[in-house]
């Protein structure tokens, strides 16, 4: 269940990373004031999808050793990779690649430890 409970953290954070990233991407080339960029409906889901994350990740801390939690969230890494190359059709060359799967093999080493 703690697991679960990580994985849902970490989807969330990459969720409002992603979503900051919308906002900002839609902000481009048009002159929007300030107001408009606070009540954007992107930034709202990131700001929202960040705290439901903290929130959450306050149950985590009170389940795991934060040694071994907070490494977990590593797999924000791979989301926001992931979400990269595919939503925003960034270049993501094979180093990167090579390191998303060392971050994924150090979060199933973490995962396996107690």
């Amino acid at each position: 269940m703690t697991f679960v409970l990580v994985l849902v953290v970490s989807l969330l954070s990459g969720l409002g990373q992603v979503a900051q990233k919308v906002a900002v991407e839609r902000w481009r080339g048009h002159p929007v004031n300030l107001w408009r960029k606070l009540t954007s409906p992107w930034l709202m889901l990131g700001l929202a999808s960040l705290g439901a994350g903290l929130l959450l990740w306050l149950l985590v801390l009170q389940q795991l050793e934060v040694g071994i939690a907070y490494p977990m969230l590593s797999l924000n890494f791979v989301w926001i990779t992931l979400a990269a190359h595919r939503l925003f059709r960034e270049h993501v060359d094979g180093r990167h690649w090579v390191g998303v799967a060392l971050i994924m093999t150090g979060i199933v080493l973490l995962s396996t430890q107690r």
